[in-house]
């Protein structure tokens, strides 16, 4: 990490947008664990891949609040610092709006997104496959990995090769996971 990179996180205060977060302990997940987890999950992998904008990183600890918190009070989002706005803007836009299809949703954020909402995205769904490895819906997770190949491969690609490179990665062994287990499951 060079010396402004280190400048840029030094003032990043991400304590209250943890503690808002602490809204979806409890909102489970099909592959288990809660969404706060989640949430922290899709940060970490961010830093993983050396991205340190604040705005982006604030908003990956917020980033479904919106979707899975009835009634949330999106003032207090907006109330927290001098770039609250920005984190606002970025989780509205990838939050899946009322009457939108998953292809509608996953269409709009390839073709129309910002930069940050497809980086967010794209580590959104990491996490999220990661977390396939734990899910026992076969249905589920194939659609979800027929999913990811068609939306999100060509937004990775076009924003990092190496979550590209992961998501292909997860998506094969996932597929994996599927055939041995349809395997065992018809004896052999």
């Amino acid at each position: 990490m060079t010396y402004e990179q280190m400048q840029m996180l030094k003032g990043m205060h991400l304590a209250p947008y943890i503690q808002i977060a602490i809204n979806l302990i409890g909102k489970s997940r099909e592959g288990g664990g809660n969404m706060f987890r989640h949430q922290i999950d899709t940060m970490a992998i961010l830093i993983d891949y050396g991205c340190i904008d604040p705005v982006l990183l604030k908003a990956s600890v917020v980033h479904d609040l919106l979707e899975d918190v009835p009634n949330f009070n999106h003032n207090t989002l907006l109330s927290i610092d001098f770039e609250s706005h920005e984190v606002y803007k970025l989780v509205l836009e990838v939050t899946r709006r009322e009457g939108e299809t998953k292809h509608d949703f996953l269409t709009r954020i390839r073709e129309t997104g910002s930069h940050n909402a497809k980086v967010l995205k794209v580590a959104d769904r990491i996490s999220n496959m990661i977390s396939l490895g734990f899910v026992n819906n076969l249905e589920f997770v194939e659609r979800y990995i027929n999913e990811t190949k068609q939306y999100l491969f060509p937004i990775a690609a076009e924003v990092n090769r190496n979550m590209l490179t992961e998501l292909e990665d997860l998506s094969e062994s996932r597929r994996k996971y599927l055939e041995d287990f349809k395997k065992l499951k018809n004896g052999g």
